[in-house]
Formats: C-alpha cells, sequence, structure tokens
C-alpha cells in the first residue's frame, strides 16, 4: 500500500493540489465535457471506418476520465456534480465499483464520511463497497494505513519545502504539500467515522405478503436509527419454525431501489416465518420479525382447484393459426390454376380501368362516402399531405347508412397491418359478388394504399367511434403517436394549432364535415389514444361494473382518464388474494345477517378488511352514489378478476335491476364529470389490448381472416353447379365452422364481463356479498347529524344580545344556512347515462373551429356507433330489442329491459353460426355475417 502511496500518478497529484473547493468538481466536469464533446465525432468517424480499436481506446480514457471525476466530486461532497454525472453518463461508462489506487470506491468515501444523500444516490443505482473489505478488521486496518501513509507523505513534502526554500521546483512542492495536507484530513475523517459509527436497529414496518401460491413477499423501511452509517444491505431469512432454528433459506438485498423482496419456489400451504436485518459498515444489527408472524403461499383458485381464466388460451390460438395457414396454402394452390386463365382475360380489363383511373392519391375534398384518416402525431405536430391535408383515402362511395359491421371488422384488421399484403393477394382469388365481401375488399385496398402512400406499414389504433356528418360522409380513424419527426412518404409536418386554424378559414360554418369534427375534437381524440394505452400499476382494485343499453348496442361506465378498465379505487398494492382471504368473503356472504358489524377479527389478515371498506367507501364516493342509497350494491364473490401484468379487480355491483340502463331510464346513480359510456365491444378490444396484448392480437387476425373464409366459402356454395363442385364447397365451409366454434370457445371464457353481468342479473336468491355487512351505511347519516348539531351549537349565543345584533345576527345565519338536499337538486341538473354519449365532449375551447351551435355540432358528432353490434366478433343475427313501451307479457318496463340486456350479452359470442342445412338452395338466399347482419 505504501508503494502504492508513493507511486501516485501525476494527474492524481495535480488533481488535488488546489485547495479544497465545492466548486472543484464542476471545475472538472466542464473541463471534461469539453474533452468529450471534442471526442464524439472521433467516435462517430472511427465507428464508421470500423476502426474498433481506436474506438475501444478511446471509450476507455473517456471512462477513466468520468471515474476520475465521480471520485472528486465525492470527496468535495459536491451532490450537484454527482448528480450531473450520473445523468449525463452511464454506471458502467463512470466504472463505479471499481476501486481506485487507494483501494476505495465513491461509495466507500461518501459511507465513511457520512454523507447520507450521495451515499443513498449511489447506493439506488447500484453502486457497491470495495471487495478489499472482506470484514471490520480489514476496512479498520485499511483506513489506519492511509492515515499513516498520507501523515509520512505530508511529513516529507513538509521537509522538503523547508529545505529547499524559494524555487520552482519547490512551488511545485508546495502544491503537493497542500494537496496530500488535503488527503490526510480526509482520511482521518474517515476513519473517525468508522470508529463512530455503530451496527444499524431493525427494520421498521416488516410486513408479510402472501403474493401467489408459492411465494411470498416482504415489505420493510428502514431503520429508526442507522447509527451514523448508511444501511448497504439488507437480510431477508425465512424458515418454518417460528424460532429459526432450522433456516429455510435467506436472501441478501444488496439493490436498495426498493424495499420488497418476494421469496419465490415455496410449498404451497406450509406456513413460514420471516425476518428481516439490516447491514451497514460495522456489520448486521437485529432481527425484526414480520407481521403477521407467518403466512401460507396460497391464492384464491386454491380453494376449489380451478385454473386460471386464460390459462393456454394463446397457445391454442397460436395453433389454430397455424392451421389456418396451412389451409389457406392448400385451397390457395387448388384455386389458383383455376383462376389462371380467367386472370388472363382479366387483366385486360383492369390495364384499361387503371388507364382511365388517376394515380392512387390522398383526398382533398369529402364527398359523400367511407372514408379512412391517419393521424400521425408527435408532441403537438401532425402528419399532414403536401397539400396541408390530414391524409385521407375513400374506402366507398356508396355505401349504406349503418357500417358497424364493416366497422368492427376494420377494428381487427387493425391488429394485423403487416398482414394487409397477403390479406389482399389472398382476397384477390375470389371475384365475388357479394356485398358484404365486397366491402371487406374495399378496405383492405384503401389500408394498402395508404401503407403504400405513406411507406409504413402501422397505421396504428382505430378510434372508438366513427365520425359521421350531415353530408353523408364516415371517417374511419386511425391513430398512432410516432417517437420523433419521421420522414414520411408525401408527408410533411405541421403544428396541431396552425392545421386548425387553416381548416377554419376554409370551413363552411353551416354544415361542417366530418373532417371538420375531426379537427374540433383533435385533442379529445389523442387524449383517448394515449390514455387507452395506459396501465395500472400492479395491485387490487375494486371496479364498479355499470352498462347502459341503447336500440342496437350496450355502452361501459369507464373513466375518461383512463377509458380501458372499470371506474376503479385501488384497495391495496399486492394484487393476490389469498386463499384464507377468499374464504373469509364466501362466509361473509352465507352469512344470515345483513348488518354491518366488526368483521375485523374473523378475517385472516385485518389489514384486508379495513381496506375493502375503505375501497367501497371511496368508490361510491367516485360515482356520487351516498352511503345511505347502497343498500342492495353487492361484491361480486364469483372469481378475483386476474386482468395480467399483475393487476386484479373485485367487482362493485349495482342492484340487479339498476346494472343495465334502459334507453331513457333515468339512472339513479349519476356520476361526476371526467366518465365516458364507452361502447362495450370497443372497451373489449383496447381493455385486452393493454392487458393481453399477445392474445387479442392472435385472436383478431385469426377472427378477420375467417370472417373472410366464411363469406367466400358461403359464396362458392352459391356457385357450385356439379356435385363435385357442391361437395367441395361443403367440405370447406364446414372446416370454417369448425374453425370459428373453436374460437368462439376461448373467446367465451376470455370474455369475464359477460360472466359478471350474467351473475349480476340474478335475483333470487340475490347473489354477491351486500355492501351492508362491510360498511355501516348509516356511518354518513349520523356524521351529518353530528356536524349539523355541532354547527347549531356554535350558532346559538350565550349573554343575550341587544336587539340590532340579534338582527345581524338573523341575517347572518339565513346567509350562511346551507340549502336543503331537494333545493341543490332542483339547482343542478346532470345527464343520466342514456342521455350521456361519449362523443357529445366537444370541448369548449375548440367550437371556435366552424361556427356552428353546440346542438348542432354535438349532433353531427355524435352517433358514430349509432348501428354498432355489440360485440368485437359477434355472429348473432340481431335479437329485435324490447323497448320501454314494447312488453308484450305485460311485466314492468324495466324487467323486460333488463332480461334483454342478459340475453343480448349472451348472444355476444363469435361462434354465433347454428348447424344450418347447408343446401346450396338456402345458402343462395341468404349469407351469414360474422359480425352479427345478414347482408346480401
Amino acid at each position: 500500500m505504501t508503494q502504492q502511496m508513493q507511486n501516485l500518478n501525476l494527474s492524481q497529484t495535480k488533481k488535488n493540489s488546489g485547495p479544497s473547493s465545492p466548486n472543484a468538481a464542476k471545475r472538472l466536469y466542464r473541463n471534461l465535457s469539453e474533452k468529450l464533446k471534442g471526442s464524439h465525432a472521433s467516435f462517430d468517424e472511427a465507428y464508421f471506418r470500423a476502426r474498433s480499436d481506436r474506438l475501444s481506446l478511446r471509450k476507455t480514457s473517456v471512462n477513466f476520465q468520468c471515474n476520475e471525476a465521480m471520485f472528486e466530486a465525492v470527496e468535495q461532497q459536491d451532490l450537484d456534480a454527482v448528480q450531473i454525472l450520473l445523468y449525463q453518463y452511464t454506471p458502467e461508462e463512470l466504472d463505479l465499483n471499481t476501486p481506485n489506487s487507494e483501494g476505495l470506491t465513491p461509495l466507500d468515501i461518501a459511507i465513511l464520511t457520512n454523507n447520507v444523500p450521495i451515499a443513498r444516490i449511489l447506493l439506488r443505482i447500484g453502486a457497491k463497497e470495495s471487495p478489499h473489505f472482506v470484514n471490520m478488521e480489514s476496512r479498520s486496518m485499511h483506513l489506519s494505513t492511509l492515515v499513516q501513509e498520507a501523515q509520512q507523505r505530508v511529513s516529507e513534502l513538509s521537509a522538503q519545502v523547508m529545505s529547499e526554500g524559494l524555487s520552482m521546483d519547490n512551488t511545485d512542492k508546495e502544491k503537493q504539500l497542500k494537496a496530500w495536507e488535503w488527503r490526510y484530513r480526509l482520511y482521518k475523517r474517515m476513519k473517525a467515522g468508522y470508529e463512530h459509527a455503530r451496527a444499524p436497529e431493525a427494520p421498521t414496518n416488516v410486513c408479510f405478503m402472501v403474493t401467489s401460491s408459492t411465494s411470498l413477499t416482504v415489505t420493510f423501511q428502514e431503520p429508526l436509527s442507522v447509527n451514523s452509517a448508511v444501511v448497504t444491505k439488507y437480510k431477508v431469512e425465512w424458515s418454518c419454525s417460528e424460532d429459526f432454528s432450522v433456516l429455510a433459506g435467506e436472501i441478501i438485498m444488496d439493490n436498495l431501489q426498493s424495499l420488497r423482496c418476494t421469496i419465490t419456489g415455496l410449498r404451497m400451504g406450509q406456513s413460514y416465518h420471516a425476518r428481516v436485518s439490516a447491514y451497514n459498515m460495522k456489520g448486521w444489527g437485529p432481527s425484526q420479525t414480520t407481521t403477521p408472524a407467518c403466512a401460507s403461499p396460497s391464492n384464491w383458485k386454491d380453494c376449489d382447484g380451478r385454473e386460471p381464466r386464460h390459462w393456454g388460451h394463446t397457445e391454442a390460438l397460436e395453433r389454430l393459426l397455424q392451421q389456418v395457414r396451412a389451409a389457406h396454402q392448400h385451397y390457395s394452390c387448388r384455386e389458383s390454376s383455376k383462376l389462371q386463365n380467367a386472370g388472363r382475360k382479366q387483366s385486360v380489363s383492369r390495364s384499361l380501368k387503371h388507364l382511365f383511373h388517376s394515380s392512387n392519391k390522398f383526398v382533398k375534398t369529402l364527398k359523400r362516402g367511407l372514408y379512412i384518416a391517419v393521424i400521425f402525431y408527435y408532441k403537438d405536430n401532425l402528419l399532414v399531405t403536401n397539400e396541408d391535408q390530414i391524409p385521407i383515402v375513400e374506402i366507398d362511395d356508396s355505401h349504406t347508412s349503418s357500417i358497424m359491421q364493416d366497422f368492427l371488422w376494420f377494428t381487427k384488421l387493425s391488429c394485423m397491418w403487416d398482414d394487409i399484403r397477403w390479406l389482399r393477394q389472398n382476397m384477390s382469388i375470389s371475384m365475388s359478388s357479394s356485398t358484404a365481401l365486397q366491402a371487406r375488399q374495399k378496405m383492405v385496398s384503401a389500408t394498402a394504399q395508404l401503407q403504400n402512400l405513406l411507406g409504413t406499414h402501422n397505421l396504428g389504433r382505430v378510434y372508438y367511434e366513427p365520425i359521421k356528418d350531415r353530408h353523408g360522409n364516415i371517417l374511419i380513424v386511425t391513430i398512432r403517436e410516432v417517437e420523433t419527426l419521421y420522414s414520411f412518404f408525401n408527408g410533411k409536418w405541421m403544428q396541431i394549432s396552425k392545421l386548425q386554424s387553416q381548416r377554419k378559414s376554409l370551413s363552411t360554418p353551416e354544415e361542417p364535415t366530418a373532417l371538420d369534427i375531426l379537427l374540433i375534437t383533435i385533442q379529445d381524440t389523442l387524449s383517448y389514444h394515449k390514455r387507452s394505452q395506459q396501465r395500472l400499476p400492479p395491485g387490487l382494485y375494486l371496479g364498479y361494473l355499470k352498462l347502459c343499453s341503447s336500440v342496437d348496442q350496450i355502452k361501459v361506465l369507464v373513466l375518461q382518464k383512463l377509458p380501458n378498465i372499470l371506474c376503479h379505487v385501488k384497495i391495496r398494492d399486492n394484487s393476490n388474494v389469498s386463499k384464507d382471504e377468499w374464504e373469509w368473503l364466501q362466509m361473509l356472504s352465507g352469512l344470515e345477517s345483513v348488518e354491518s358489524v366488526d368483521h375485523a377479527s374473523d378475517c385472516p389478515t385485518p389489514s384486508f378488511f379495513y381496506e375493502l371498506q375503505m375501497a367501497v367507501k371511496a368508490l361510491l364516493k367516485q360515482i356520487n352514489l351516498p352511503l345511505r342509497q347502497a343498500k342492495h350494491f353487492r361484491l361480486y364473490t364469483q372469481e378475483v378478476l386476474e386482468l395480467g401484468h399483475n393487476v386484479s379487480f373485485l367487482l362493485l355491483l349495482p342492484a340487479s335491476d339498476d346494472v343495465c340502463t334502459a334507453p331513457g331510464q333515468n339512472n339513479p346513480y349519476t356520476p361526476h364529470s371526467g366518465f365516458l359510456n364507452l361502447p362495450l365491444q370497443m372497451f373489449e378490444l383496447v381493455h385486452f389490448c393493454s392487458y393481453k396484448e399477445k392474445f387479442i392480437s392472435l385472436y383478431c387476425r385469426l377472427s378477420a381472416v375467417i370472417e373472410l373464409d366464411s363469406l367466400k366459402t358461403q359464396q362458392s356454395l352459391r356457385e357450385a353447379i356439379s356435385d363435385r363442385e357442391v361437395a367441395a364447397a361443403k367440405q370447406r365451409h364446414q372446416q370454417v365452422l369448425d374453425y370459428i366454434q373453436q374460437i368462439d370457445e376461448i373467446w367465451r371464457e376470455m370474455r369475464w364481463i359477460t360472466e359478471a353481468l350474467q351473475y349480476a342479473r340474478y335475483k333470487q336468491p340475490v347473489a354477491g356479498l351486500l355492501v351492508t355487512k362491510l360498511v355501516d351505511l348509516s356511518e354518513e347519516q349520523n356524521q351529518k347529524k353530528i356536524n349539523s348539531t355541532s354547527s347549531h351549537l356554535d350558532c346559538l349565543p350565550s349573554p343575550p344580545p341587544s336587539p340590532e345584533s340579534r338582527s345581524q345576527r338573523r341575517k347572518a345565519l339565513s346567509d350562511s344556512q346551507p340549502c336543503s338536499d331537494e333545493e341543490g337538486c332542483s339547482e343542478v341538473f346532470l345527464p343520466t347515462d342514456s342521455d350521456y354519449d361519449s362523443s357529445d365532449a366537444l370541448s369548449p375551447r375548440e367550437l371556435d373551429l366552424v361556427y356552428s351551435s353546440s346542438h348542432d355540432i354535438s349532433q353531427q358528432a355524435v352517433g358514430g356507433l349509432g348501428g354498432s353490434a355489440p360485440d368485437v366478433l359477434q355472429i348473432h343475427d340481431m335479437k329485435p330489442h324490447l323497448t320501454l313501451k314494447e312488453d308484450p307479457k305485460g311485466g314492468s318496463d324495466l324487467d323486460a329491459d333488463a332480461e334483454y340486456c342478459t340475453e343480448y350479452m349472451n348472444s355476444l359470442t363469435m361462434g354465433g353460426f347454428t348447424s344450418k342445412s347447408l343446401d346450396k338452395t338456402s345458402n343462395s338466399r341468404q349469407s351469414l355475417s360474422f359480425l352479427g347482419k345478414k347482408k346480401s
């Protein structure tokens, strides 16, 4: 070590030659930055010239300079310089865990000088102590050696300076002397810090959580006192015995970004004990046991041994997709030879057709038709064409008024942008006259045209509803956020505000087009896109299941800020519900008493009872429902919804008659603003895209292809003439029906919202755990009485006032007296679910784009899903809707609509094909639509 200290390089000696200053590290950092700025160009030059050896040498030099800067910043206790270096460079570039010539790392210096802020920052990014310190004795001896050698060096330099007098060499030695004096003081301070420190106290708030059937999680907080030394490690030990006589295992945690340790590989049902202890440079402190004292790995599914809802479905879809592709290759080879001669004849007519048609370009003005509009955005910039228009292409100029079947199929198409070319080639085999198939062909062609014009396959996600206007135009909008301002073919970037102002000058004030409406609501559209892709943090949540029905669709109540999930509040961070907790909920729901009592003593984890209570109250407050009106609300006790990404849900259900609000029915539970009624099929799409990405991608790709196959096989059955052709068409059609049945079974098992709705509709007996067993509904009323009494007492005068003061007091009391509930209700009107449409929300700040009344604009912007069928992949024919005025059985209007809602949800399956006769005549008269309606 003495030899190392004597051989300190000159750069290091000069580094400390000046007096210690807080700005020394910053000056070094600035100098280092200037050096590195000049070296970046050489990095690129070396890279492009493939001189890897030069790049490696320069990178090593940069790392060495960064490492020096970090050491000086820590020694100078310059927190700002440390943060700047960590922001500018990675821990690998700074080489934080390599000891310097003194055998120390930056973390060692921060700990020994008890610089807690810097030490915490270094620990969070993975910094470690020097590997030379294997025990406390070695650290103490090392510090003593550093102090002795620094003291000896100071003595030697002092003697040389005194003997040589004034000279150039002596000036240099004086600088070295000052540097060594500063380093001597630093080492003495480090040694004193080590001698003063003690082992840390035990960690606090040590909790034990059941996180799965084979794992437990321990969470804890730092000790109340670390005894003048930063904690650098924690040790988690677990055992099957309470006295820890035999340890089952231990984990040393040196990554302190999260004070949380998950113990995996445990045996289900086995009781485990755990304890945690902290470590600093003086060793391990006392351990602290967990609360509760023991826990057993389990999951709510262990009660009845059921499999996860999503178990094996993704793999099944992958196998099915391979089968479908193999079948396509087989039939494509058979039919390509038949169509070869016909294709030669058609090529002449196609050439003539393209001769008289202009080249594919973007649409400039809308002229009564169905269009695709693409929104590519980056921050406040939109991609526009060279004519300063949003990229739009035409799908069809003679579409029907109801395009929801085509729209829903297009949403599935958005999950397979890369397969558009293959799909288009596959569709070109059949020159069908079917209206439904023609619509699909036009959509695929328009999509391929957009991809070619923009030079990219990915067109983004589909907005949840098409935009309509009074001119007969319909816009299907896709949205994509890009990472930077890429260059696209036939496109440029423009600020949103500039595009809106240009469009405002060109718009027709009386009758805005669908494009005008899109620009008016562009901020809401982009906000929906961003928020629909966000996921909840891991945890257990309480969600609110509320739907409303209209003539031809069902909508789900969601939050505008997170439309891919139900309205919710968080219960806790642990997403797992243990077997004991689930059994407790089942036991509570089976009790005959409906009164709220303190069940905390019965609950295996009392905190779960209180967390559930608080969540119920918070959710009722969120939906603007007083506690006294929630006596018929229930907790869904059929399952815990494990949505994915460690997010689980318990559901809060309204009364059976209020689960699905009928058209025109006043909703008794009127939420505050910030909610959205999202069509059910679009809710399921954005929900699964966020929490089951791979599953929904496979499912949509399969369903889109199989639907086309279904339309083509029906057309083949109608066109078949000979017995051989009829037999081949029947065989192919039956194969498609088998695929549909398999996909339908998988889809039905994944759709948790359908089962929850059916369960919520049960009336006799009342299904679920009544909230009256969890929450005392009289609390709110009692609190109001207390507040009213205290307010009344505050207003009572103590001494008899004078007549003047009495009259003034009466006036003050009358002015401050709150109005009654009836008065408040008469002053505020909130729309019901049936009146609230998701597309009504035109921002007031944007209504000046096109001069029109708010009513007209809202009418043009709404109704985009007016003809929707309530399923992403529905094949059933639409059942006649029983409105409130039509009840042939004489039952209540509410019950009739509720029964319709339940039956409607039951029909929302993919495999809706019934086993009909495959007779050629019957098939020639009607064709089955994959999404619910028959098309000719």
